[in-house]
């Protein structure tokens, strides 16, 4: 289901320029970059579309150029910071483990950094996170089967 926003939610406070405590690093017409507050690394961004979106399992197919979007934004900011796109990690949060329930993409480089509690919380394609990747598969799957 997709709103415009969502008056409770942090992330379309954010994403609307209503919460002054975060710094918006990056803004485009759809969506927004920013850091996580509680990094796992010294390159960890959240890449929020400014349209309200509950979470990575809400999306359909019609949703897949959204999330490649978001790939894309995250590639290209991490490469202008200077970051590793080889040794990055892109991935959501799968409900019911979201902290906000607003569809993130976290960047995360490098995963080497990581350290044990930030490589468990975002463990590649487990009960509580998935790769772009993956997410990006499932959505294409989607039209195979309609």
């Amino acid at each position: 289901m997709t709103d415009s926003s969502d008056s409770k939610c942090i992330f379309c406070k954010i994403a609307g320029g209503q919460d002054k405590a975060t710094d918006i690093l990056y803004e485009n017409e759809e969506l927004v970059i920013f850091k996580d507050i509680k990094p796992a690394t010294r390159h960890h961004y959240l890449i929020v579309p400014k349209h309200h979106i509950k979470d990575p399992r809400s999306l359909n197919y019609s949703h897949l150029p959204l999330v490649e979007r978001l790939v894309e934004a995250g590639n290209d900011f991490l490469k202008q910071q200077n970051g590793d796109i080889n040794k990055a990690r892109f991935g959501f949060h799968w409900p019911p483990f979201t902290s906000v329930n607003h569809l993130h993409l976290h960047v995360i480089s490098p995963t080497s950094e990581m350290g044990f509690i930030a490589r468990c919380v975002f463990r590649p394609n487990t009960l509580w996170f998935v790769t772009a990747e993956w997410l990006i598969n499932r959505l294409k799957a989607m039209n195979l089967k309609s």
